[in-house]
């Protein structure tokens, strides 16, 4: 079941990321080896009354003139409309209402989409409120006053955002489909490997509706079993968003990896992986997805006997966080290996959802535990009593020991790869967490 998206948008330094910050607290500095994610963190998991839904921060753009400012306050306001199920729209009360203000809510207006106006930095109500019923004059509803900084009036704003929430969210939790992202920079292939997967196996093939998101899904049968497809690509096109923008296509990749079981992360054999592939791939790695890099238009490389090894070593070097990800060189223009993919979806899925009896994980951790000591520090050593496997999609652990801080990185790294030695685990992330339980 996907969590409903919301957007933040608004002029530069109007409060954005503030507010994002306060929504978001400790959560954005969660993960530490991801390189590209943690620098320019634009979504976060927030949750208020029960409810738990995506935060995109649409800011981060200082552009120098208005004319910039304006086009790509509309960008931003585009991207909302297309990819969230709530948009907040923030100004700010010392500035008052300006006249990209207005633009900007025409567009949100007409997107039929619920619209949250915030008015920020009212650090006083008494003092700004008659500053605030400016901001009837926008045509968008009852302004909504908040301080980022101070933290005041933001569980008001919250619970306005939580009233638009879908409830009937029963039909997609019973879609038991497996459903594939096919994420990447722009022009990497990801339509045309799709396209290419649906033309050659014209076997129940349709578009269906595609979710408050706006994406297209696209349904395939491939040996008897359904997957449904999601083409960030396809919300590219009618948005008509600058490509040039990456923080955008960060964006489309969020919503499209919450909503999947397994992520196809798409590459460039030409350009080989960049720095964005790499953020794109942190996302889902972060999110605990099962993930296939498909290289793509290998087609177009010049090969000898050591080529697939070159790049495959290039891969794993640039993406060193993720060394469980399946590698596949394909041609989405000749179709050379594609249908693999089906197959190494159908592993990861079972991967993603394995169980370990917990008798057999605490075998693993006593054998690991002989060949490797624990860390100490102080003259005090860790110690390991116990683990269980708690979770799937991502297989998640507990491990009790007598003192958290001791328990170092690289050694729950340690552990991670004797499990995996054990199982396997391709294509998933496995997650850790660490409680203490004192002697006795």
């Amino acid at each position: 079941m996907s969590k409903p998206v919301v957007a933040v948008v608004g002029r530069p330094n109007v409060g954005k990321s503030t507010l994002f910050n306060a929504l978001a607290g400790e959560r954005i500095s969660i993960v530490q080896d991801t390189p590209g994610v943690t620098r320019d963190r634009i979504y976060a998991e927030v949750s208020w009354l029960d409810r738990t839904f995506t935060l995109i921060d649409t800011g981060g753009i200082e552009p120098e003139s208005k004319d910039i400012i304006l086009s790509q306050m509309r960008e931003q306001a585009q991207i909302a409309i297309d990819t969230a199920d709530v948009i907040i729209f923030m100004t700010d009360v010392r500035q008052g209402l300006v006249d990209a203000d207005s633009k900007v809510a025409d567009m949100l207006r007409s997107s039929r989409k619920p619209v949250i106006l915030v008015v920020n930095k009212v650090d006083s109500f008494e003092k700004f409120m008659p500053d605030v019923y400016e901001f009837y004059n926008l045509g968008i509803g009852d302004p909504v006053p908040i301080s980022s900084a101070s933290k005041l009036g933001i569980g008001d704003m919250l619970d306005e955002v939580l009233k638009h929430f879908p409830e009937d969210v029963e039909e997609e939790a019973e879609d038991d489909r497996p459903k594939i992202a096919i994420v990447g920079k722009p022009n990497v292939g990801k339509s045309s490997l799709i396209n290419h997967l649906v033309g050659e196996e014209r076997v129940i093939v349709s578009d269906i509706a595609g979710t408050t998101r706006d994406a297209i899904d696209t349904e395939i049968t491939w040996q008897g079993r359904e997957y449904i497809f999601i083409d960030t690509a396809g919300l590219r096109r009618k948005s008509k968003i600058k490509e040039e923008l990456e923080r955008f296509s960060i964006i489309r990749a969020v919503t499209a990896v919450e909503r999947a079981d397994v992520v196809v992360i798409v590459i460039d054999a030409t350009e080989g992986v960049t720095e964005q592939d790499a953020k794109i791939a942190g996302i889902a790695h972060e999110r605990g997805k099962g993930i296939i890099i498909a290289v793509n238009k290998w087609d177009a490389i010049e090969k000898d006997d050591k080529t697939i090894y070159k790049h495959t070593d290039r891969i794993r070097q640039v993406l060193s966080f993720m060394p469980y990800a399946e590698i596949l060189f394909i041609s989405a223009k000749t179709g050379q290996r594609t249908k693999k993919i089906f197959d190494m979806i159908d592993v990861v899925l079972e991967n993603n959802s394995m169980r370990v009896a917990t008798g057999v994980l605490n075998e693993i951790m006593s054998e690991a535990v002989a060949m490797q000591q624990p860390p100490s520090d102080k003259g005090k050593r860790l110690k390991l009593y116990y683990i269980t496997q708690v979770a799937v999609k991502p297989p998640t652990f507990v491990i009790f020991v007598n003192d958290k801080k001791l328990m170092h990185f690289s050694y729950t790294r340690y552990l991670e790869n004797r499990i995996r030695d054990a199982f396997g685990f391709q294509g998933t992330a496995l997650k850790f967490m660490i409680r203490e339980r004192k002697d006795g």
